[in-house]
């Protein structure tokens, strides 16, 4: 005799601006999703040490846990089922997805959402964990509001580098440019418009070493430097780590499309993956924007998507 096996409508995975956006919109449509969190990314990346100045509707900004917390207290509230826990193994061929949780459990849906985040990559250098958030940053147009008028430091060579030292010098005084190669990855264009750039000072050849500070707040940073293992120091209100992101996506291997950088792949302009049923949004999926309001929108789009399969 076959087994009964609980089939949800939704689950969503992730537990940042995209997956309990994504789980209001379910909720609101009277699906009582399944949101499971996570617990090594429990909240996305606005948890560590970030003040949101760029999310609208706070007047004067907001710590990025307290954001988090509020978008998940609402998400309760309509009714979602939230699993502190994490997701072990994705079956996501058949149209019934499975999901396996840490303690072996499986949980059984229609569609899934997946909203997995992506982890800054960090120097690993001294000093970076202890100044996160006082000082260090992984994202200039998130924080580089606090150092207007201010000297600061980008450290990498690619795109992404040199659009945050040039976003920065929009507002800062000064912009170290720090790259451990004596060229950059980046586009010429983009390159040429750094080097013309009078506020924008190029260090190459050089790695950070130590992140310094009195404890509350970085002021300095060491530098090696490549071409004669010589240390300097040079004095900075804020230090901009841009060496790329990884996504959290490794279990979808062989499972999903995904690209070369390992980001979910989605059908333009929509939130469908590869897999029927399967939907995506935020930083797993987006490697241009990253940004608090844009995972929140693709999780919106998300859900909806979702819920127009669950009518069919």
């Amino acid at each position: 005799m076959a087994q009964n096996i609980n089939v949800e409508n939704a689950i969503v995975v992730g537990s940042g601006p995209a997956g309990w956006t994504a789980s209001i919109y379910l909720a609101l449509a009277g699906l009582n999703p399944t949101l499971v969190t996570g617990t090594e990314h429990f909240g996305g990346a606005l948890v560590y040490g970030t003040h949101v100045q760029n999310f609208p509707g706070f007047e004067d900004g907001i710590a990025g846990i307290d954001l988090m917390d509020k978008m998940k207290q609402q998400s309760k509230n309509l009714g979602t089922n939230i699993l502190l826990d994490d997701v072990t193994n994705f079956d996501l061929a058949g149209d019934i997805k499975s999901l396996t949780l840490s303690d072996s459990s499986v949980l059984n849906a229609k569609t899934v959402i997946l909203a997995l985040g992506a982890e800054y990559r960090k120097l690993g250098a001294k000093g970076e964990t202890q100044y996160s958030g006082k000082g260090v940053s992984y994202c200039a147009t998130c924080d580089g509001f606090f150092f207007k008028a201010k000297t600061v430091a980008v450290i990498g060579g690619g795109d992404t580098a040199l659009h945050e030292a040039l976003y920065l010098s929009e507002m800062c005084e000064k912009v170290y440019l720090i790259h451990r190669r004596d060229k950059f990855r980046a586009s010429d264009a983009m390159q040429k418009t750094v080097l013309n750039n009078k506020k924008i000072e190029l260090i190459l050849n050089a790695e950070v070493v130590e992140f310094k500070g009195n404890g509350d707040v970085l002021n300095a940073l060491s530098l090696k430097h490549k071409n004669t293992d010589g240390l300097t120091e040079i004095a900075t209100s804020g230090a901009f780590i841009a060496i790329g992101h990884t996504p959290n996506t490794a279990l979808l291997t062989g499972k999903l499309v995904l690209d070369s950088e390992g980001y979910i792949k989605l059908e333009s302009d929509t939130s469908l993956t590869s897999a029927k049923g399967v939907f995506a949004g935020g930083n797993a999926a987006d490697k241009r924007y990253r940004q608090a309001i844009t995972a929140a929108g693709a999780g919106a789009k998300a859900a909806l998507d979702a819920i127009a399969h669950l009518q069919k």
